[in-house]
């Protein structure tokens, strides 16, 4: 029985649980240390429970669960007392002496093993030396559950580990009991995303995980993150007291932190809501404005506006059509209120969609009183106002990007003037060619034909009145400058992809994995180049773009829609970051097909 019970609680010495053994040589004074004592380092003990581990027939009514220690303690994270099953309110506590007291609003259930987890929720009261934790393990019925599951949560996209989700498992399998049931087992996730969920019956399950905002056990899609195991589960292992996954480790444990053994990976992902209707509306200028969808791929049968010709009307959606702009090609003045009209397929009260018209007043944005003087007036007033962005890192990849703040209705491209001038400052004239943005109406990409070389200085010149825009405005003139860095500590990678056999988004990060430095669509075996590097830490991220839209596409619970797969590339010593030091040409290689399997 003893060895039974140790192994519920292998992180916590026995001789402090079932007796009162004190070790005089490693425990702080926890009262009031003398002046220029040592500073107390060590976490409380834990020295009486009650109910004992693994005790059985629990009262359901009423029940107090008591912790003693061997000195006053505070609880820094009431959350992090996590009963499971958990009940509709979550527990309360009280202090009493050295002792933490959890009571329950409600009754327990009849018959059912319960776990109180402690883990990362109690300190000392002195210098707030976090408590390890442990997991109380008893039951209201006349046995223990003893089957383990174990695993990690993390984020669909930087695939970092998600502290504190809530891992779950339902015996119901319906799809619907995420949303309207609490779980029959549950355990929160720590620092590295890890989770054992011990003591559970030997049956199957469905399990999920999310990021319980409101902490009430159940799936809210309009706010939390979720994840979801395909197929249902079945636990394979055992309680015992020689399990590693159930011991308590300090987060700061590296090596035995790493070292626990994950059954199931869960990727947390936020759904795209599925509620279609317009949220928001915008009159942003004389001649421009903008609406937007609760959901994604709007419908839009037909869009009018009273008083404006169709014809005069020009639209663009983004990439995932859930933001409309809008824009009248017509220069004259415009009312004050823009009648909106859109036929679109909005959902009703029984969650269908149908085809709704809507009319939306657009009025126009306030502005300051009549301009005093010439010097009041903005370029913008009297100019067709663009940008031409060039970064001497990457125009060879992205060229010069052209991009007007309106639409224009004429265009004189042939009009540019390309030039280049080589470290013997002897000019040349250049052609190009100019490929209008595909997902931007107002962006074009001007790309040279030559073969871009260090030490040669690039310029691209805009003529004078070549372009006019929607509101009758003509551009003025302007030149750029670009020169490709010849800085001679600049490093570049090479990156051979082989075994592509579908389509991949390729991207460059820095060391954090929050900054996006170049960027790749690929569709087959090929060579890509990253030049121009600083010495530093880089990663490299790749995306598996099944439906082909360019986009990292989430997931959907109730479609059983997983969101796509993410993978970083995985150095030989097991890192994430490539070490770039100055002056060098690395190669590296990856297997997609290897990755992703």
């Amino acid at each position: 029985m003893k060895k039974f019970l140790s192994g519920l609680l292998p992180a916590v010495p026995i001789a402090f649980i079932l007796g009162s053994m004190i070790f005089s040589h490693s425990c702080a004074n926890t009262t009031t240390p003398p002046t220029g004592g040592p500073k107390d380092t060590i976490p409380p003990i834990l020295t009486e429970i009650y109910p004992g581990i693994g005790m059985t027939q629990v009262p359901v009514h009423k029940t107090k669960l008591e912790m003693k220690f061997n000195e006053y303690v505070v609880v820094k994270d009431p959350k992090s007392l996590y009963l499971s099953p958990p009940m509709e309110k979550m527990p309360k506590y009280r202090l009493k002496g050295k002792s933490v007291i959890v009571s329950f609003e409600e009754d327990l259930d009849s018959n059912k093993t319960y776990t109180l987890d402690v883990t990362n929720a109690i300190a000392d009261n002195n210098e707030g030396n976090m408590y390890p934790g442990f997991t109380l393990v008893f039951s209201t019925g006349d046995r223990v559950d003893s089957m383990v599951v174990t695993g990690t949560v993390q984020d669909c996209n930087t695939l970092e580990p998600v502290k504190g989700a809530t891992v779950m498992l339902y015996k119901d399998q319906a799809d619907s009991a995420i949303f309207l049931k609490r779980p029959d087992a549950a355990i929160k996730t720590d620092q590295w995303g890890f989770f054992c969920l011990r003591n559970i019956q030997d049956t199957v399950f469905r399990m999920y995980a999310l990021f319980d905002e409101n902490n009430n056990n159940k799936f809210d899609p309009e706010t939390e993150k979720v994840a979801f195991i395909d197929t249902v589960i079945r636990p394979e292992m055992m309680v015992n007291d020689t399990l590693f996954e159930l011991k308590k480790f300090e987060m700061d444990d590296t090596l035995n932190c790493l070292a626990r053994k994950a059954e199931y990976e869960l990727n947390l992902f936020k759904e795209k809501p599925t509620k279609q209707m317009i949220v928001n509306k915008e009159r942003v200028g004389e001649r421009t404005a903008y609406i937007t969808f609760m959901a994604p791929y709007a419908q839009i049968d037909s869009l009018w506006i009273k008083g404006v010709p169709q014809d005069n009307i020009i639209t663009q959606f983004n990439l995932v059509q859930d933001s409309l702009e809008i824009w009248i090609n017509d220069p004259k003045k415009q009312p004050d209120t823009l009648f909106l009209n859109v036929k679109y397929m909005k959902t009703d009260t029984l969650g269908l969609l149908n085809s709704f018209t809507e009319e939306i007043k657009l009025l126009k944005p306030k502005t300051s009183a009549g301009k005093s003087s010439k010097k009041d007036i903005k370029k913008e007033d009297t100019t067709a106002v663009f940008t031409i962005e060039a970064k001497p890192e990457t125009i060879e990849q992205y060229g010069f990007v052209m991009e007007f703040k309106y639409p224009v209705v004429e265009s004189a491209f042939d009009s540019l003037s390309f030039r280049y001038l080589n470290p013997r400052q002897q000019e040349e004239k250049g052609t190009y060619k100019v490929i209008q943005d595909s997902l931007n109406l107002r962006k074009y990409v001007v790309r040279p034909d030559v073969t871009l070389q260090p030490g040669y200085e690039y310029f691209l010149k805009v003529p004078h009145r070549k372009f006019k825009d929607i509101n009758g405005f003509y551009n003025d003139s302007t030149e750029v400058k670009v020169k490709l860095p010849n800085d001679d500590k600049l490093s570049t990678i090479n990156l051979t992809l082989s075994n592509v056999h579908n389509k991949y988004i390729v991207d460059l990060l820095n060391d954090k994995r929050n900054k996006v430095l170049r960027s790749y669509i690929v569709e087959k075996d090929e060579v890509l180049k990253f030049p121009y590097l600083k010495a530093g830490k880089y990663s490299i991220r790749i995306t598996e773009d099944v439906n082909r839209n360019g986009l990292v596409d989430t997931g959907n619970l109730l479609e059983h829609k997983q969101p796509e797969k993410v993978r970083f590339y995985k150095l030989d010593d097991g890192t994430f970051l490539i070490d770039v030091p100055e002056m060098t040409e690395m190669d590296q290689s990856i297997d997609v097909m290897e990755m992703f399997k």
